[in-house]
């Protein structure tokens, strides 16, 4: 038999956190984080971590489990959270994973078997040189004729990915898109996808509303720490709501321009997430809004009850 799996997805300040707490209540289950920022330490406020009262008492698996000076990658989220689905199921308790990152979950659904492509050194080199000279939107303007769908998943800022993929066709002459269209379409697991959904300019508003609440509640203090800490040039302050603030403590931005850069930025993620889940995943979209989430939540459990 398949080892049971629930995957909650949808863009970012949709409702995930809640939902998923509220269903690992109902259905005996434990919480597999698939976001790929909650996993680090002192990164709170900006990855709008769950929190010790959030969790209402359920077990979450895989936050703050590394330092925010240390890489991360899908494969790394593979290794992790392939023995976390059977030791809960062992327990006799339902699987989760609830959160944005699409192929980072996806790479867990469809049993991802990663390109061996080694690294050319020379090359990377080559890349980070020319990202200190003509920044990270010139390099990403490389991947347009190469790999157009890279170019359009991966954010111009987020300098990693976009040397990676151009280092896999350098080295292999193919893109990383033509190596997951080889990846299995059928799930090793008995699975069930959520998606949350909210229409645009609600959804916008609460991203919006989540900013400004994010500097009340100390996002500056919280960037500025891990700046004078020497957490620079990593992967993990690339993220949207630390890169931004970094502009501004480094004189680049005023606060009130690194606010809104950060309100639309995040509403970009959104729009990206959402066309990114419904390009590549199969799921069961549900429409959730503060009004309705009681109402949502009864039918989202019935729903995997049924199909489980």
């Amino acid at each position: 038999m398949k080892e049971k799996l629930v995957v909650i997805v949808g863009p970012t300040a949709v409702g995930k956190t809640k939902l998923g707490v509220e269903l690992a209540k109902k259905l005996n289950g434990e919480i597999i984080s698939g976001d790929s920022m909650q996993i680090y330490k002192g990164m709170d406020i900006g990855t709008a971590k769950v929190s010790e009262e959030e969790m209402q008492g359920i077990r979450h698996y895989l936050i703050d489990i590394k330092d925010p000076t240390e890489s991360f990658s899908v494969a790394e989220f593979q290794q992790l959270v392939k023995p976390l689905i059977t030791e809960v199921n062992d327990k006799g308790k339902l699987p989760l994973i609830v959160g944005g990152t699409g192929l980072y979950v996806n790479s867990v659904i469809y049993d991802y078997h990663f390109p061996d492509v080694p690294t050319d050194l020379e090359y990377r080199q080559t890349l980070e040189v020319f990202v200190e000279t003509h920044g990270s939107v010139a390099l990403h303007e490389k991947l347009k004729d190469i790999d157009p769908i890279s170019y359009d998943l991966i954010h111009p800022n987020n300098y990693r990915r976009v040397i990676r993929a151009l280092e896999v066709f350098h080295v292999t002459k193919r893109t990383i898109h033509d190596y997951q269209k080889d990846q299995p379409q059928e799930s090793e697991y008995d699975l069930v996808v959520i998606g949350l959904t909210m229409e645009r300019q609600l959804l916008y508003d609460r991203i919006n509303k989540r900013v400004d609440i994010m500097v009340e509640d100390g996002l500056i203090e919280e960037a500025r720490k891990l700046f004078d800490n020497g957490v620079k040039n990593c992967q993990s302050v690339q993220a949207i709501g630390y890169k931004e603030i970094y502009q501004y403590i480094e004189g680049q931005l005023t606060l009130e321009e690194a606010v809104e850069l950060l309100k639309r930025n995040s509403r970009r993620y959104a729009k990206r997430q959402l066309t990114w889940f419904r390009n590549k995943m199969d799921i069961d979209w549900f429409e959730i809004t503060e009004t309705n989430f009681n109402e949502k939540k009864q039918e989202i459990q019935k729903f995997i009850e049924e199909r489980l």
